[in-house]
């Protein structure tokens, strides 16, 4: 009962930050460049200022632990199982794969996760280390797919160069580097410094949550500005101007002068045959996510590593948590198909309410 009320407590932010955008959206409350603006908000200034506090303050030997392993293991084997499928079966390029193996491998660690932890396992120490590990080892990876992706090939030196001002460039990145490097030192920052950072950084989940509302109804009336994509990362049925990304990449509309695009993917299909892909491709994240990923730390974490059992299901349970909101900001900050990310985030919720009820019941302390 106690991991039930748990879980309830955990998802209900979700659903209500979520709906409350929705509903601004449906009404045209915050106009037709809220999710534009707030979307680059938190990309730019809240998640930062979160990250750096979080990153200041860890300690590095915490990765050390054989738990951090088995998550790792399961972490790195769906996300790029899940890259695999978008670019082969979906006909995905780069950009937008790597959004597709983040929604399959990347957790909602901190507005889920600490409170299922707390609640389940009794205190959120694993989950403090999840989170650290998405954002300094998996989020560089995927946004150097997405930098590289989104700005053409290129030549060697060019791509070369690009990389290594990435950090400069990406606000993220930057963050967690400056952190990491806080903390390596040893340094407190000022209380005025952390104080202002904790501020703003608590902004960046409930903020994420209300853009993630708007991006379901696209806008005033439900009119869908971006579209939810299909099967190949193009959207259907929508006419867009031509315009430049605030990730710096200019975006052809999907069409000119007023004229819809034909509903033609990569591999040719029309029209019912593009629905229907859309939805197997998030059927597959959303299972790759909710059921393989923590099937997979389980046998890393119990038989190949043999740790204790609450360890086993600190893994666990941390690795059956739903698709984290960060993939359809990535997506959106790059200018790429938000449809997969956002459908892959509503539905591994929902999913995910029954796959960590089962874990928590099977390995919990009273089985």
């Amino acid at each position: 009962m106690a991991a039930m009320h748990a879980l309830l407590s955990g998802f209900a932010p979700i659903w209500i930050l979520t709906g409350i955008g929705y509903a601004a959206g449906r009404g045209g409350l915050l106009g037709e460049q809220a999710e534009s603006v707030l979307g680059r908000f938190v990309f730019h200034v809240a998640m930062p200022a979160a990250l750096f506090t979080m990153v200041s303050g860890s300690r590095p030997a915490a990765f050390a632990h054989p738990s951090m392993v088995a998550f790792a293991a399961g972490t790195a084997l769906v996300s790029a199982l899940g890259y695999a499928v978008s670019r082969r079966f979906f006909g995905r390029e780069r950009a937008e794969a790597a959004v597709g193996g983040m929604a399959s491998g990347y957790v909602n660690s901190a507005n889920l996760g600490i409170p299922v932890a707390v609640h389940v396992l009794g205190d959120a120490s694993f989950v403090a280390q999840v989170i650290l590990f998405q954002v300094l080892f998996v989020s560089p990876v995927v946004l150097t797919l997405l930098d590289s992706g989104t700005r053409g090939g290129g030549a060697a030196v060019g791509g070369l160069r690009r990389m290594l001002t990435m950090p400069v460039r990406n606000p993220v990145i930057m963050a967690s580097l400056l952190g990491v490097a806080v903390s390596a030192a040893g340094w407190q920052p000022p209380a005025a410094v952390t104080h202002s950072c904790d501020v703003l950084g608590a902004a960046a989940v409930p903020t994420a949550l209300i853009t993630l509302g708007l991006s379901l109804c696209g806008g005033p009336g439900g009119r869908k500005d971006r579209g939810a994509g299909d099967g190949a990362g193009r959207v259907t049925g929508r006419t867009e101007a031509a315009g430049v990304t605030a990730a710096g990449r200019t975006e052809a509309g999907a069409a000119t002068a007023g004229r819809p695009e034909v509903g033609v993917t990569a591999a040719g299909r029309t029209g019912v045959g593009v629905a229907i892909a859309g939805r197997t491709e998030v059927g597959v994240a959303v299972a790759l996510k909710t059921v393989v990923q923590p099937l997979v730390a389980f046998l890393v974490a119990g038989p190949l590593l043999g740790l204790p059992d609450h360890q086993v299901l600190a893994v666990v349970l941390c690795s059956a948590l739903p698709t984290a909101q960060n993939a359809y900001l990535y997506a959106r900050e790059y200018g790429l198909d938000t449809g997969l990310a956002r459908h892959c985030v509503v539905a591994s919720t929902v999913v995910s309410m029954g796959t960590l009820s089962f874990g928590a019941w099977v390995l919990g302390p009273s089985r």
